[in-house]
């Protein structure tokens, strides 16, 4: 194997390791000098593949800055900016972001479960209860899925909104992870119920009360699930992340599962990078949500067809793809994700670039970003080293 590309990955966690944590890139733009919850504990998860001590110590320092700077209400922030003359906290911007909840919950246990600490998970217990509070008020109506605001989760200028498939999985990995240490029925119960839901609502022929009755049997379902469904009605792109955590959570039929492999792996196939795009297809500006998108902006419009969520490819979301792969048994698969997340990396002297174009391959948004090379180092580790996350 060729530890080039590993190596330049292991090398850009330890440039933006700092004593506050991981920031999100090395390149100096202000937004991303800062310590990010997401961006942060899935560099976190790749510096416990790695098995480096100064990355696992920068890991520490993230949940700790994000653990200091929890919300009273129990929100954890999307970022948090920490230089000698100030310290700024953002919980989001349009909307706040769902997410940096749960990636918390899932980091402070992913490090207890790997360092075999208990009790650092109980030193985190009161944040970590706290955000478990908070997920169950994000219901709204007690029927056990988050319903997430337009640009509430790391899809922060895309078009998913209400009962997104991506933040309702997240939360059942945070809640096992957690339960891995706790035991409660209570939580057992829950993830059953969380399960049964995304179940019924985001799968084909399902039985149960829907959500949306009406809206469920107007749809057409792929070999996938959609990536979210509203008041309004259902949103049927494909949704890399979400369906990365469909397999790596073993939810929904085998013969489901299966579908979303063949699915990912023949377009991912069928695409010049080789990589998944994040979402699929892309909305144009002539499709009913092209005005949804183009509005959900605060600075510059970002998402034109076939570029960051509007199905731009992602070596992070490839990087969860390939896991997910792995867990499966599809090792040639994940082999050629991980050759072509490498490959997108590498691109202009290994400038680990956040995204590309996928119809010219062209880089987008900020180089030397951090969770690009997180993912080479979790496919990598995975690969070669068997190394597992609790799922």
């Amino acid at each position: 194997m060729n530890d080039i590309f590993y190596n330049k990955s292991i090398e850009l966690l330890h440039e933006v390791a700092t004593v506050n944590g991981f920031l999100a890139s090395a390149e100096n733009t202000s937004n991303y000098q800062r310590v990010w919850a997401r961006d942060g504990v899935i560099c976190g998860l790749a510096a416990l593949a790695s098995n480096d001590e100064k990355l696992i110590e920068a890991f520490e320092k993230t949940l700790e800055t994000l653990a200091k700077h929890q919300h009273k209400i129990g929100t954890i922030p999307s970022n948090v900016l920490i230089t000698e003359d100030e310290i700024e906290v953002s919980y989001g911007g349009l909307a706040g972001r769902v997410d940096a909840v749960t990636w918390f919950v899932i980091g402070v246990c992913q490090y207890g479960f790997y360092m075999d600490d208990f009790d650092f998970v109980q030193k985190y217990s009161l944040e970590i209860e706290k955000c478990l509070t908070l997920l169950e008020s994000w219901e709204f109506n007690n029927k056990h899925l988050l319903y997430v605001p337009l640009s509430g989760n790391w899809a922060d200028e895309y078009i998913t909104d209400g009962y997104v498939l991506y933040d309702q999985l997240l939360r059942v990995w945070a809640l096992k992870s957690y339960n891995h240490f706790v035991k409660r029925d209570e939580i057992t119960t829950k993830i059953s119920e969380i399960i049964t839901q995304i179940e019924i609502n985001f799968t084909p022929n399902s039985t149960g009360e829907k959500f949306h009755q009406r809206a469920y049997d107007e749809l057409i379902f792929q070999d996938f699930m959609p990536c979210s469904f509203s008041p309004s009605g259902y949103k049927l792109q494909f949704d890399a992340f979400a369906n990365a955590l469909v397999l790596l959570l073993n939810i929904g039929t085998t013969e489901f599962q299966n579908k979303i492999i063949q699915y990912s792996s023949q377009l991912a196939a069928e695409t010049k990078l080789g990589l998944l795009p994040a979402f699929w297809p892309p909305v144009f500006p002539e499709d009913e949500h092209w005005n949804l998108l183009k509005s959900n902006c605060k600075y510059e419009f970002r998402n034109f067809p076939y570029e960051f969520h509007n199905g731009g490819s992602w070596s992070m979301v490839n990087g969860f793809f390939g896991l997910a792969l792995l867990s499966k048994s599809e090792i040639e698969k994940a082999f050629f994700i991980l050759e072509n997340v490498n490959k997108a990396n590498a691109t202009v002297d290994f400038s680990f670039y956040e995204n590309f174009n996928t119809n010219t391959k062209e880089p987008n948004g900020v180089a030397y970003c951090a969770w690009s090379a997180a993912a080479s180092i979790l496919v990598h580790q995975s690969l070669h080293n068997n190394f597992k996350f609790l799922f």
